[in-house]
């Protein structure tokens, strides 16, 4: 089991959340924190803090889940509605479900790719 230290349990800014997310405008570079709220509005299941400062401020749970919905919509092209419909169902979102098994694509050289960019994402949610 993975030890979480203070600081990862520490709540996180919505700048903080953009960075761990690589959420960057392709032009400017600029972190991009209008993407986070706007998946907040959409997605019930993202519930940040709001101090007294009317800052938001984020969980761990709130950032996987933030991690889940990105997977989702930017890896595997599902629409908003569809993510939606996933998380209402508490269909399991580990990226582990979706193993090389789960390919079933006839071209060989397709599916070997697809095989290795899936053990790199795994790779970089170990590392995460």
């Amino acid at each position: 089991m993975k030890t979480i230290n203070k600081l990862e349990k520490a709540y996180k800014t919505i700048s903080e959340v953009a960075e761990i997310l690589n959420l960057r405008d392709k032009k400017s570079g600029k972190l991009n924190t209008h993407t986070i709220r706007f998946w907040e509005k959409n997605f019930k299941q993202i519930k940040p803090k709001i101090f007294n400062s009317k800052r938001r401020y984020y969980d761990q749970n709130s950032i996987e889940m933030l991690k889940k919905i990105k997977f989702l919509l930017k890896e595997e092209g599902f629409t908003i509605n569809g993510v939606k419909k996933m998380l209402n169902k508490n269909t399991s979102l580990n990226i582990d479900d979706f193993s090389e098994k789960s390919i079933n694509i006839p071209d060989k050289n397709i599916k070997l790719k697809l095989t290795k960019i899936l053990k790199i994402i795994k790779e970089i949610k170990d590392i995460n």
